[in-house]
């Protein structure tokens, strides 16, 4: 590691989101991330962390990972802020619970044209790769 990115790096701003999401997202067999993925994710801001949990969503529903879409789905609905606009965080966490209907009902290319507008939208609204 260069000195710019210790000094840089404070681990006590690490959000236990991010550390779950590095786990979840490219954990191994022993459920622990390659060392310079984890650094990487926990770097990334919320709004970025999101836009790879809609990637690891489109990943899943394309291989047709039922369980692991179910599971991006429950954390997704689990990050939204009901306290910030209460109207639009009941509209998102409605379209969550419609995608897991469409999984349900393995109507997988629903779900998966509803998310990828969805990130597409959120990439574009927080100018994001």
């Amino acid at each position: 590691m260069n000195e710019t990115f210790e000094k840089e790096f404070d681990p006590s701003s690490i959000d236990p989101a991010q550390q779950l999401a590095a786990n979840k997202a490219y954990g191994g067999l022993d459920n622990q991330p390659p060392a310079y993925l984890e650094q990487e994710v926990l770097l990334w801001s919320k709004e970025k962390l999101t836009l790879k949990t809609y990637d690891l969503f489109i990943v899943s529903c394309q291989r047709h990972e039922i369980a692991r879409m179910n599971k991006i789905l429950v954390e997704l609905m689990g990050a939204i802020n009901f306290e910030q606009d209460e109207l639009q965080a009941t509209r998102l966490y409605r379209i969550y619970e419609y995608c897991q209907k469409c999984i349900f009902e393995q109507k997988f290319e629903e779900s998966l044209t509803i998310i990828k507008e969805l990130r597409d939208a959120w990439a574009q609204a927080f100018e994001l790769e």
